[in-house]
């Protein structure tokens, strides 16, 4: 309803949003993005097209500044790219003055602007592999250090601090409830089902096919 409101509010706005979003956010966007392509999408839209991004604002403000165009942005955030503290990460660098440090756009400006390389997961992935630099400072879901690792074992990836030293807040409660476990026996059980109405489906698929046809 908030975000059905925020809409209504500006109606002469084409909506861009992340595709970790809901189906009914989805259902309301007219075009959905990943983080490896946002800012390819947005650049295919005509110039004197405004345009509302949602829901990650850190996605949106990174999407700005490489594509110089003003979007009107919904105050979403992601609650892992959010807590990485600037000021332990500058300590971290200087702990590990060999360190490159790479960056989710997701993460907050002030995190962004000491990153030598900002990316999507993918992108992150294959620019360590790829780089001759043997150790990086990783700010995104620690959980891509394992795959970091597996790619390129004879180099250092060290997870970026959260503010919060008292607990692994850098690691997405959500993401860590899927198991091998549960994956299994949903793949054998067929269980449990999600039930989307029609009219929810039909209209969240059709911005996700504006998106690949635009991906081309």
């Amino acid at each position: 309803e908030e975000f059905a409101a925020f809409k209504a509010a500006h109606p002469d706005h084409l909506v861009v949003s992340y595709i970790n979003c809901s189906a009914a956010i989805k259902a309301m966007s007219d075009i959905i993005c990943t983080s490896s392509n946002s800012v390819k999408i947005v650049n295919q839209i005509p110039k004197d097209q405004p345009i509302i991004f949602a829901p990650d604002k850190n996605l949106g403000r990174y999407v700005m500044e490489q594509t110089g165009r003003e979007l009107v942005m919904w105050e979403g955030s992601c609650i892992v790219h959010e807590t990485f503290s600037e000021k332990k990460i500058v300590e971290l660098k200087i702990q590990h003055p060999e360190a490159e440090f790479i960056a989710h756009p997701e993460c907050e400006p002030p995190v962004l602007r000491h990153a030598s390389y900002i990316g999507s997961t993918t992108a992150l992935l294959k620019y360590s592999e790829e780089s001759s630099t043997e150790e990086f400072i990783v700010a995104t879901e620690p959980g891509i250090i394992h795959q970091m690792q597996k790619r390129a074992p004879q180099k250092n990836f060290i997870p970026a601090p959260g503010m919060d030293s008292n607990c692994a807040c850098n690691e997405c409660p959500h993401m860590r409830l899927n198991t091998l476990e549960k994956l299994y026996l949903a793949m054998k059980q067929k269980t449990p089902e999600i039930t989307m109405p029609e009219d929810i489906r039909v209209a969240a698929l059709r911005p996700i096919q504006r998106m690949l046809e635009l991906s081309v």
